[in-house]
């Protein structure tokens, strides 16, 4: 299982080219994290790393405007925070933008290897994250289910939670880890698949 030495921000991309530039300045296979908006991206990051801070939390919706990148054991893996999708008090511009900015990183980063689509446990699926996983099997793209924020109910209830969002979003039980970023439930698991990613990587 991957152990998290260290982890470091990279820097904040508003536009794919911006993203383009800095992914040329790295060799390192790439795990990204999209989710609807404010359904705990960032809090998810920092629990990974242990770092309470590493990335930007907020508890207004719609905050995570850019491709943010972190840097994992000095280069080993990049993990880049996409910006939430679903936020309804948001402009059709700005939602376009950002679906524009989502699909082109899914479509053009080379060095992606999974994707972490991130789901909170105590709501059904929305159509976004219907959406989502359509776009995720039509391109053949690796993905892992997180439903988020497990803490919130107790655990029989997650378990039934958990259950209700395999069959909303048509995917097994083993392609859900159920997380809690306050605990570190799950943590573990996303460890294991971390470490794949770099192992497969580097062969």
């Amino acid at each position: 299982m991957m152990e998290i030495h260290s982890a470091e921000f990279i820097t904040s991309a508003s536009h794919l080219d911006g993203y383009m530039r800095a992914s040329a300045g790295y060799e390192a296979p790439e795990v990204c994290f999209v989710g609807r908006s404010n359904v705990g991206k960032s809090s998810f990051i920092n629990m990974i790393c242990r770092r309470s801070a590493l990335a930007r939390t907020s508890s207004l919706p719609g905050r995570t405007r850019l491709i943010n990148l972190f840097s994992v054991n000095n280069g080993k893996l990049i993990l880049v925070d996409l910006p939430g999708y679903g936020y309804a008090a948001t402009s059709k511009s700005r939602k376009e933008g950002w679906g524009e900015l989502i699909e082109g990183y899914l479509t053009r980063s080379e060095k992606l290897r999974r994707i972490f689509l991130l789901v909170d446990v105590r709501i059904a699926a929305t159509d976004y994250d219907k959406q989502m996983i359509n776009y995720m099997h039509y391109h053949a793209l690796p993905f892992t289910v997180i439903a988020t924020k497990c803490d919130k109910l107790s655990r029989s209830a997650a378990a039934t939670a958990v259950m209700r969002l395999c069959s909303g979003l048509a995917v097994g039980r083993d392609d859900i880890i159920p997380v809690s970023s306050a605990d570190g439930t799950g943590r573990d698991r996303v460890l294991k698949i971390l470490d794949s990613v770099v192992d497969t990587y580097a062969t």
